[in-house]
């Protein structure tokens, strides 16, 4: 009786009648009727149709409760995608803020091959946690390809209100960077050490301003569900421009890479080429931006 008390929830949340169902459905209101009641079952393909429709699990509209699921979060989907945010957002912040420690390192009188040996093992931890979480994160993607909507009204709101301050922050937290690097420049008679100290201070705040916009970013997608259902099952054409997107990405970081360690072997500028891995990033959102194919719709 699985199935027809999740029909009847589900058409009751969704404020429509059996008839009205049945035209959505393609089959007779009676059709309807007799599913509700348990007399009958429908076909595979009407089964997907209603899956599709009202954003629910084949598994949990046949056996389980769509009600249960609907308000609690039954996969961890919530534990997932904190864990996820951070694995993401920490790495990016310690590569940035490990160019910041290098500058200080040298200033402060290191030896240059030393502070980049730091920096490099900085680099080296950041990209395997972003490796292990891009790995876990398919994992979850594919034991849970969709995911009911547990989140109430009142939790995205108060969210959005949050997001707001993430993004003016990271945005505060530049334009101060900005402030200090003009003052520095204008202000101390010697520019050194002033400008490495100014210098290691500005990619400081750009890290936590990255930061906080990856966080956020990722926290607001956390609430869009309909969206983590629909990038998991993507038709053909969108399925095949996600796989370039990812292919790009991965090109231009690894020939970023490649370029700086070229340029810190050859020229010795460890210390100076760290710009080869902003210009990278900002490559790849291009490239995202460009084959999106669902430019428009979010």
């Amino acid at each position: 009786m699985a199935f027809s008390n999740n029909l009847q929830y589900i058409r009751a949340q969704a404020g429509v009648t059996q008839e009205q169902l049945a035209e959505q459905l393609e089959v007779s209101r009676q059709s309807v009727s007799k599913w509700e009641s348990g007399a009958s079952f429908p076909e595979m393909d009407t089964l997907l149709r209603i899956c599709d429709l009202y954003d629910v699990n084949m598994d949990t509209l046949l056996r389980g409760s769509v009600e249960e699921s609907r308000v609690s979060d039954t996969a961890r989907y919530d534990d997932h995608m904190n864990r996820f945010t951070l694995q993401i957002a920490l790495p990016v912040f310690s590569i940035i803020a490990g160019i910041a420690l290098m500058i200080l390192l040298n200033t402060l009188g290191l030896p240059e091959m030393l502070s980049t040996a730091v920096f490099m093992l900085i680099l080296t931890i950041s990209v395997v946690v972003m490796v292990a979480g891009g790995i876990q994160h398919d994992n979850f993607r594919k034991k849970h390809p969709v995911i009911q909507d547990f989140y109430t009204e009142e939790e995205k709101d108060a969210f959005h209100q949050k997001f707001v301050w993430y993004i003016a922050g990271g945005v505060g937290a530049i334009l101060f960077g900005l402030v200090l690097l003009i003052l520095t420049f204008a202000f101390l008679p010697e520019r050194e050490p002033y400008e490495s100290f100014a210098a290691a201070c500005f990619l400081l705040l750009i890290a936590g301003a990255v930061f906080s916009f990856i966080y956020g970013g990722m926290q607001e997608d956390k609430y869009k569900i309909w969206k983590y259902n629909r990038d998991n099952n993507p038709d053909p054409e969108a399925k095949k421009r996600l796989n370039l997107i990812g292919a790009a990405c991965g090109v231009i970081m690894l020939l970023a890479t490649a370029i700086y360690v070229g340029l810190g072997l050859t020229r010795n500028t460890w210390g100076t080429a760290w710009w080869v891995f902003a210009v990278g990033g900002i490559l790849c959102g291009v490239a995202s931006v460009a084959l999106d194919p669902y430019k428009g719709e979010d």
